[in-house]
């Protein structure tokens, strides 16, 4: 007499009804795991691979010399160099640019030391103005009062074929600045 398998037992190739959620509990927490993965590894490796295609400093033409009038300041804008397709009208980056005598520049971000708002020029008072939180920074970017705990962040900047020339493709901070004046450059290209 051959032994039968009871009807209510599976058979050896027959899968139970607890081991395929299992099987597909490891496979979707798999897939989830590779969906939050993606974007992570992205922003890590990215700098790599836009450090290869554009370089993160590029030196950017903010205009000649005669745009800008010596002891005045001037909004300029120049257009981002690491941008995207998608970017539209937001890669147009402005500057405040404050023009000493002759070949000395001052050339600021927009953005408050504080948050970041963009702050404004009033040519009558001499001061720039955060209308944010009431942000306030002399002529030369230093600041007057106000919760910026700093002044204004400067662009490294030169004068190339009678052009004002700024180092741009990353926003300068703290870090930034520090770097320049421990080379010894301070903000002057």
């Amino acid at each position: 007499m051959i032994p039968q398998p009871a009807p209510d037992q599976p058979g050896k190739n027959e899968i139970s009804r607890r081991e395929m959620f299992v099987k597909i509990g490891v496979l979707l927490n798999g897939l989830a795991a590779v969906v939050l993965a993606t974007p992570i590894i992205g922003y890590l490796v990215s700098p790599i691979f836009e450090a290869q295609r554009n370089g993160y400093k590029r030196w950017i033409p903010l205009g000649g010399l005669d745009e800008f009038p010596e002891n005045q300041t001037r909004l300029a804008k120049f257009k981002n160099p690491i941008t995207g397709v998608s970017d539209g009208k937001t890669d147009d980056i402005p500057c405040w640019v404050r023009r000493m005598t002759g070949e000395k520049f001052q050339v600021f971000a927009i953005n408050c030391a504080h948050l970041g708002c963009p702050v404004r020029w009033f040519p009558q008072s001499g001061l720039f103005m955060c209308p944010c939180h009431g942000g306030v920074y002399y002529q030369d970017g230093a600041r007057a009062s106000g919760p910026p705990e700093r002044g204004l962040f400067e662009y490294p900047y030169k004068v190339e074929a009678g052009k004002l020339m700024i180092e741009a493709g990353q926003l300068p901070t703290l870090s930034t600045t520090a770097a320049l004046h421990k080379r010894g450059r301070g903000c002057q290209g």
